[in-house]
This record gives structure tokens, C-alpha cells and sequence, in this order.
């Protein structure tokens, strides 16, 4: 993943973003290409409408940047042309004009610009709207369609950010175990519906937990969704969510199921089964002290303890301790291991070398775990 900055455009250690410009007015083309460096923007100029249109079918860019002045075809129109394609619909396009032009009538509805830029313009609010439109583009075509919540992007984004600025924070991964079975047996509906909830869910109980603290909470997509917040708060946000989980879904089931705490179901080579009751699993991993480098390192130790969690009966969570250590302090916590989370509970621990050592809570608050693999 290209991680980028606040202001929407990549780190100058990351491969520039392409743009393109078209604009036949020399001054202004000057200004434009000059708002980041190369190495974060590389900008192709170019004077007609048409013969960009010929190259942004093939080569479609990051940002594009029109000018209504243009001499062959109107800003505008090169605009519905590309965009009557579904495909380069994403593309992320701010339309310039003057003052005389916005004036005369724009059809904003029809109009294929996610913003414009009325010239002339200084270079802190050009530079700022492009930013705006970018970040504002890369949101929109992220969020998750159902939920709306901030979708892979997004989340990758956030976790290096966080990484980056040496944040002590936990990555929550909630899943939901035998989402598949209710889906089949109820319907998409009643799925997206349990979806909704589980959103819900988490999204409140985040906010509440955080209390000011910086949170954030994605939707991987399907039953599969990420949270973030200080490290200290994560156990205290995983018993809340499994609590408040496992008291609603019985709502979901019909009153046969739900007396049966089952489904009974035929698969697909025509063997009775039966599934639980839907249950969630949260796997939770730390950054401390700068132990984790990068977004992908953190995806990967969610995806371990994610086994875990599952693993155990019902709702649960499982957490990892490895960026910590297991040195008991007076107080009987880990080194280094946030004083709401127990040295030798609920933790993920292969520093002995014996293989994956991990015990985690139920939604009953049992322990479970300590065997080596």
C-alpha cells in the first residue's frame, strides 16, 4: 500500500501519483505542476481535450485537472465523455474555471467533477482543493457500500499512520463465526441486517471507550471488521463488544433456532449439520515501542491470533502479547502489557520457542488455552 500523508498525497518515499492537467495557459500550468515535488506528483500536461481522452483510456491517472478553457472540447465535456464509462468513474477530476464561466450556468448535475477550483486561485487554496478532492475521492470509492464505514484503504492507511508516529495502540480483527450458515439459511437480508448490528456494535462501543482518545473502526468487508484504539483500552473494548454481540443476535433467529440455540441445515452433499449460534471473534494485536513496521506485519499477527479466537467456544478474544514481553511486574502484569490486561490471561505468547502459547476469554470470561502447538 501507497501510504500518504495527512494531506492526502503519498510520502516522498513511496512512488509519486500520476496526474494529469489540461490547460493551454502557461501561467497556470506552471503553478499546478509545481504544488509537490516530482518524486510526490508526477503531472503529464497536456493542451486537448481529445488526446487526453485517447491516452486516460488507457492509462487512466490518480488526479485529473481540467481547465474549461480548453480550445478543442469544454472541461466539462471531457469530463462526461470519460466518466459515461463505469470504469474510470472513480477517477478523482476538479474542474477550473473563472468567474465569468461559473456565472453563465453550470449544470451541476450533469457536470462529472468531484470539485472545482475558481481561477484565478492562490496556490495554498488550489493546493488545498486538490488535496481535499483527492482524500475526499479515495473515502468515497473506500467505504464500505452497506455499512459506509472506511473499507481496506483506508484501514491499511491508518494502521501505517499510526505505525509511523510510533503510536502504543491495539488492532482489533472481529469476525463473525457461522455468519455463512445464518446468511444461507435466513437470506442476504437478514445477513446484511446482522451486519448492520454488528457495525453498530462495535462503532458505539469504540466511541464510548475512547472517550476523546484516538479510535477508528473499518469494514474489511463481509462478516470482517477492524478497530483501533490506545493500547490500554483494547480489552476493556472487547469485553464490551462480545457482551453487547451475544445478548442481541438471539434476536436475529427464528423461535425454533434460537429455543434449539442451532440451525439445523443440509449441506451441499446432503448431510444434516448443525450450526451454532452466530458468535464473534476478536483478535487483538499491539504496537509497542515500535514493534510493529508495517501495515502488513500488523495483518498478518491478526491473522494468527484470529485462529485463536476462533478456536474457542462461542464469542471470545484473543490477545497478543508479543510486543511486550511476559516479565510479571510487581503488579502482577507484563512488562510493558497495559495494566487493564493480565500478565498471563488472554495472551499470545511464542517467546519461549516451544511454538504458539495462547490463552484467551469466552464470552463467559473462562479461560481457555496454554497448550503448545
Amino acid at each position: 500500500m501507497d501510504a500518504m500523508n495527512a494531506s492526502g498525497v503519498p510520502h516522498q518515499s513511496r512512488p509519486p501519483r500520476e496526474g494529469m492537467l489540461l490547460s493551454s495557459d502557461e501561467a497556470f500550468v506552471e503553478t499546478v505542476t509545481s504544488l509537490w515535488p516530482e518524486d510526490v506528483m508526477h503531472w503529464q500536461v497536456l493542451r486537448s481535450g481529445r488526446a487526453a481522452l485517447d491516452i486516460m483510456f488507457v492509462t487512466p491517472p490518480d488526479l485529473l485537472v481540467v481547465d474549461m478553457r480548453l480550445a478543442d472540447l469544454p472541461g466539462d465535456a471531457v469530463l462526461r465523455i470519460l466518466k459515461s464509462e463505469n470504469v474510470y468513474r472513480q477517477i478523482c477530476a476538479v474542474l477550473c474555471m473563472d468567474e465569468a464561466t461559473l456565472h453563465g450556468g453550470m449544470d451541476w448535475a450533469t457536470t462529472e467533477a468531484d470539485d472545482f477550483v475558481l481561477l484565478p486561485a492562490t496556490v495554498v487554496e488550489l493546493r488545498a482543493r486538490l488535496e481535499l478532492a483527492m482524500l475526499r475521492a479515495t473515502r468515497t470509492l473506500d467505504a464500505n457500500p452497506l455499512t459506509h464505514l472506511p473499507g481496506n484503504t483506508s484501514i491499511l492507511l491508518d494502521i501505517q499512520t499510526r505505525i509511523d508516529r510510533g503510536e502504543d495502540f491495539g488492532l482489533g480483527y472481529a469476525d463473525l463465526d457461522n455468519f455463512k450458515a445464518f446468511n444461507d439459511k435466513y437470506g442476504f437480508s437478514r445477513g446484511d441486517e446482522a451486519l448492520m448490528m454488528t457495525a453498530r456494535i462495535i462503532v458505539n462501543t469504540v466511541r464510548a471507550v475512547a472517550s476523546g482518545s484516538s479510535s477508528f473502526v473499518g469494514h474489511v468487508g463481509g462478516d470482517d471488521f477492524v478497530f483501533m484504539l490506545p493500547a490500554a483500552l483494547m480489552e476493556s473494548a472487547c469485553r464490551t463488544i462480545v457482551s453487547r454481540f451475544d445478548a442481541i443476535v438471539p434476536s436475529f433467529y427464528d423461535n425454533d433456532d434460537r429455543a434449539r440455540g442451532c440451525i439445523v441445515s443440509t449441506d451441499r452433499q446432503g448431510d444434516v449439520r448443525t450450526f451454532p449460534l452466530m458468535a464473534i471473534s476478536i483478535a487483538v494485536v499491539f504496537n509497542h515501542e515500535g514493534c510493529l513496521q508495517h501495515a502488513g506485519e500488523a495483518s498478518h499477527r491478526a491473522g494468527q491470533m484470529k485462529k485463536k479466537a476462533k478456536a474457542m467456544p462461542g464469542s471470545s478474544y484473543a490477545l497478543d502479547r508479543r510486543c511486550y514481553g511476559d516479565a510479571p511486574s510487581a503488579d502482577g502484569t507484563a512488562k510493558g502489557v497495559p495494566p487493564t490486561i493480565p500478565a498471563q490471561r488472554d495472551m499470545y505468547d511464542d517467546s519461549d520457542g516451544m511454538g504458539d502459547e495462547v490463552d484467551g476469554v469466552d464470552g463467559g470470561g473462562n479461560r481457555h488455552g496454554g497448550a503448545h502447538g
